[in-house]
């Protein structure tokens, strides 16, 4: 049994200091409940403290990527946020990245930058410690912070000037193993974002500072998009499912990349009007706006050239490797399913994402048999490995409900004297907004169940 104080996972012992009011900055769905649910606050322009109600959040993000890159086969790790300019001129692109990148001087007079990317730092780890085609394949991957100093920051954590972002780097022989690795990443993104309770439609699009001829966006549709989007709307009836790929198997591989790009699907970057029409009937095509919320990018021999980053290939030859690199906006992920789910009372979010799986309301805190039953809720849901988080303060019953619609937990159980009496607990849907009342036994069960087919079905961590 839980006793008072034990767990963060108590309302009143938690730090949830939602606002009733809408702040004046916040211009967009996501930044507004981010602001009003007590998630972030703003430290300075772009840039953000994470409070535990957010941070929970952006950690079941980061598990989901570990996870998916795990599953996939690429290596973790973890490089500073502070890289040497030395590396970035020998790419060509200190001088060239332009003024969003943060450049610093040490007490020593040694150049430093605040790392927007990694491409020069990862190819000098490589460098360093590979020399032979038999250590190829190869992908390193990590979760970090990164810093690109924009110029009108805004829209909360989907364009802040700081942002946490999961960034990999493949190394390979050829470039038909180097497309492999491409394509093995448009899967493992696939699995990624659906998981997530979201659909992230990859587009070919622009390069930009990165470099490179194959690319591939992946942004989830909403209209508060930064980017316009031209698509075949049969690309949104595409779902990966809980199909199991062979990471190693190129053709399978190759086949989803087909699957998934072989519809027309662009940013405003790379739109074509005139094969938009050729290709995609009138009565298919679209145009709206998309969250950018990762992008893969394959380009050859950009920065193993001129870096040096070699090995010798079967005969013995010294060769430059084929390299890709791969990102996903862990940060701005949680803005960009806000964006995708929400309504006018609050967050609705996904079973796979939420930081705590039921909410627990006690309409008489205080009363013997309501705190009772609650206490034994909470202990059964944690048994079952399930977080609840439970509603013990003395508000009001009307300010408790908004405070749960609010942060948007996807189910609600609320225990007062009256259906105690006849036994029974109220099962609420944030998403329905559908309420019924059972047995609290059978309530239990029912979210167990809710989650475990999130499990089995390869949509839940």
């Amino acid at each position: 049994m839980m006793t008072k104080g034990n767990t963060p996972m108590r309302l009143s012992r938690y730090f949830l200091p939602v606002l009733k009011e809408t702040p004046a900055e916040a211009q967009i769905a996501s930044h507004r409940l981010m602001l009003r649910a007590g998630m972030i606050k703003q430290s300075s322009a772009g840039i953000y403290s994470w409070l535990p109600l957010g941070f929970k959040v952006l950690r079941k993000l980061e598990n989901i990527v570990h996870q998916e890159q795990i599953r996939a086969g690429h290596n973790p790790m973890l490089m500073p946020t502070l890289q040497s300019a030395d590396l970035w001129r020998e790419s060509g692109r200190y001088d060239d990245y332009g003024e969003e990148m943060l450049r610093i001087t040490d007490r020593h007079g040694r150049d430093l930058l605040y790392g927007p990317t990694n491409e020069e730092l990862i190819t000098d780890i490589f460098r360093s410690h590979v020399g032979s085609y038999k250590d190829l394949p190869l992908t390193l991957y990590h979760i970090q912070w990164k810093f690109r100093d924009e110029i009108r920051p805004r829209f909360g954590v989907m364009r802040g000037r700081e942002f946490y972002m999961k960034d990999g780097y493949n190394f390979d022989l050829t470039r038909e193993d180097a497309l492999h690795a491409y394509n093995r990443h448009l899967v493992s993104y696939l699995r990624t974002y659906e998981r997530m309770g979201l659909q992230a439609i990859p587009m070919r699009a622009e390069s930009g500072p990165i470099g490179g001829d194959d690319t591939h966006e992946f942004l989830v549709l909403a209209d508060t998009g930064e980017s316009e989007v031209f698509y075949d709307s049969e690309i949104t009836d595409l779902r990966f499912g809980d199909r199991e790929i062979d990471y190693d198997d190129a053709d399978q591989c190759r086949a989803v990349m087909e699957e998934f790009t072989s519809r027309y699907a662009r940013t405003d970057d790379t739109h074509d009007e005139a094969v938009f029409h050729e290709r995609v009937p009138e009565e298919r095509r679209r145009q709206g706006r998309g969250i950018e919320v990762g992008q893969i990018f394959y380009f050859g021999t950009k920065y193993s050239e001129p870096m040096g980053a070699t090995v010798q290939d079967r005969d013995g030859n010294t060769v430059p490797v084929h390299m890709g690199s791969h990102g996903i906006g862990v940060s701005r992920l949680v803005g960009a399913i806000i964006e995708a789910s929400h309504d006018d009372r609050g967050i609705i979010w996904p079973e796979g994402v939420t930081p705590f799986h039921v909410g627990i309301v006690n309409l008489k805190s205080g009363d013997a048999e309501a705190d009772a039953a609650c206490e034994s809720l909470y202990a059964s849901l944690e048994a079952l490995g399930l977080e609840p988080l439970y509603d013990d303060t003395d508000e009001r019953a009307g300010a408790k409900f908004a405070t749960m619609d609010l942060i948007g937990l996807p189910w609600r159980i609320t225990v007062g004297p009256r259906g105690l009496k006849n036994g029974v607990v109220e099962l609420t849907s944030r998403r329905s907004g559908e309420s019924e009342e059972l047995p609290p036994e059978q309530a239990i069960e029912k979210i167990a169940k809710i989650y475990e087919s999130h499990r089995t079905g390869g949509v839940f961590g």
